[in-house]
């Protein structure tokens, strides 16, 4: 019985009408041809680590109905690479998986819906990862503690981590043969979880309940400042004032989504400007230095070598 219908609202389709299509390592899943481009690929990386592949363009407003039942808790780590989508819950719960951001959840049931905009790109990376998994590497007096509470939880929404970020590439885009392509996949979903992981690992939920997905998009519009204004870089007055929090706020946003201060960021951001300028186009240290901000080279080049551990001409002068 085909249960599609279209509302006012959004076009509804059940997930038992995906189309499936089995591979060799895999299981694909398609959006019915009628409602756009919609696919997903299911990895099993091992017994208590799951891996899928999400990139959806539906070509009306879309909610994907679905009814999860697991045996025992689970937490799903999803890293939103493009677009924005957001899932509904039957009892009030709501997520928003944006761009840029991973989110962190538990769940052992979960009955709603996936929200997709027409039109519009997604693409996301979702682990799952079962209490099994958690026990090996966090302890099971760790992962009891994350599974606490009933229902659909939140437990860390931040921006994705420049290791994150380099390991879901390589995901998406490695190179391997056939027979490694399993361990490849492996290794860089480890790698991936390592990092976006580690602020359960670090105790770090304590600021939960005070900091949500409002607090991260605040932290991120400060960080994207600072990544478009880097060479005149406005003040931590200037720039708490421009998206909208104070100095003492905007400090605890950055050490809680970047685990690192306003001038830590700025640093990061310069010197890794400069060594791609000096390694990319060899030009001179001096002009490096005024590119990325510093009026004087001597001070560019201390703050290099502390950075880096090597000198800027040392950089500069590898081949292209």
């Amino acid at each position: 019985m085909e249960t599609q219908q279209a509302t006012a609202r959004r076009w509804s389709i059940s997930s038992n009408e995906l189309q499936l299509q089995q591979q060799k390592d895999c299981l694909h899943q398609f959006l019915p041809e009628n409602l756009g481009l919609g696919h997903s690929a299911i990895f099993q990386l091992d017994q208590d680590l799951s891996y899928i592949e999400t990139r959806y363009t539906p070509s009306k407003d879309l909610a994907v109905l679905s009814r999860i039942d697991y045996q025992e808790p689970r937490l799903v780590v999803t890293l939103s690479l493009k677009g924005q989508s957001r899932f509904s819950g039957n009892n009030g719960d709501e997520l928003i998986f944006r761009e840029g951001y991973t989110s962190i959840t538990t769940l052992q049931s979960s009955r709603g819906e996936r929200q997709y905009q027409a039109h519009k790109s997604t693409m996301q990376l979702r682990f799952g990862l079962n209490k099994n998994w958690l026990d090996r590497y966090f302890g099971e007096h760790k992962a009891a503690q994350l599974f606490s509470k009933n229902g659909t939880q939140l437990l860390n929404y931040q921006p994705i981590s420049p290791q994150a970020m380099c390991a879901a590439h390589q995901l998406l885009n490695g190179k391997v043969s056939a027979e490694t392509s399993r361990i490849f996949m492996h290794g860089q979903a480890m790698s991936l979880l390592a990092s976006e992981l580690s602020p359960l690992s670090e105790g770090k939920r304590r600021n939960l309940t005070r900091l949500n997905q409002k607090d991260g998009a605040v932290a991120k519009s400060a960080r994207d400042i600072l990544l478009r204004e880097f060479r005149n870089p406005p003040s931590v007055e200037d720039l708490s004032k421009r998206v909208g929090t104070n100095q003492f706020k905007l400090k605890q946003l950055f050490h809680h989504f970047f685990n690192n201060t306003s001038y830590g960021l700025l640093l990061e951001i310069r010197m890794n400007n400069a060594y791609q300028l000096l390694e990319n186009t060899q030009c001179q240290v001096s002009v490096a230095a005024d590119l990325v901000g510093y009026s004087h080279a001597s001070n560019f080049s201390t703050a290099f070598i502390k950075y880096f551990g090597t000198s800027p001409k040392t950089v500069s002068k590898k081949p292209g």
